[in-house]
């Protein structure tokens, strides 16, 4: 089996340093332009299945990938991104934020003791949730020789690729997935293997990283 992980394309809420979490905003201009020169970059590769979070900006870059395709795109809520609680569609970062820096930093810089709000999940939660999805993805029989692309966010490719480091003591890695970066995956008998981690297949110029700013 083959996976192809991608994080959806950019949202007006991304740019605005609002968390999306389970809500949030869909495709804006740019995210939709990331999508469809990702789409003509993997245009060559076979896929069987599309699995995609149910969140709008993650079903739509799915189906911007999928276009032309006869490929099934089906959701599973596993998929979705961290729930936030009651921080969605809050600023998080920047000028003026909404939300107490202090409480929301450690969501990157302490991952491990990142203490969510009411309503919202832990690091811990979401790998849990992602680990279960592998583990019933990866014991289904009818996908062991399949090529299959995850559409899902930026937390939830992490903690998916939490079950393929080798080193997992950083959760980040470095820093959140650009929009509509690619991670690929081998698994055969039981064993996962990273072939390439955040790939994208555009420019530099479309590249902005708004968590860490």
């Amino acid at each position: 089996m083959r996976l192809y992980i991608i994080r959806h394309g950019e949202t007006s809420w991304n740019v605005e340093r609002k968390l999306q979490g389970q809500k949030g905003a869909d495709l804006n201009e740019k995210g939709i332009r990331l999508a469809e020169i990702t789409r003509d970059a993997l245009k060559d590769i076979p896929f069987d299945l599309c699995i995609t979070s149910p969140a709008l900006r993650a079903r739509h870059t799915a189906e911007i990938i999928m276009e032309g395709r006869n490929v099934p795109v089906i959701e599973d809520e596993r998929l979705i991104e961290i729930s936030f609680g009651e921080w969605e569609g809050k600023k998080s970062l920047g000028e003026d934020p909404e939300i107490p820096p202090e409480r929301f930093r450690p969501f990157f810089t302490d991952s491990w003791n990142y203490i969510p709000p009411e309503g919202g999940e832990s690091i811990r939660q979401i790998i849990d949730r992602s680990g279960e999805f592998l583990d019933e993805l990866l014991s289904n029989n009818n996908y062991r020789d399949k090529t299959i692309m995850l559409s899902s966010h930026g937390c939830a490719v992490r903690a998916l690729l939490h079950f393929v480091y080798e080193d997992n003591s950083d959760f980040w890695h470095g820093s959140v997935p650009p929009n509509c970066a690619v991670s690929i995956v081998d698994a055969a008998d039981g064993k996962m293997e990273l072939i390439a981690e955040d790939q994208v297949y555009y420019e530099d110029k479309f590249d902005i990283d708004v968590y860490f700013k």
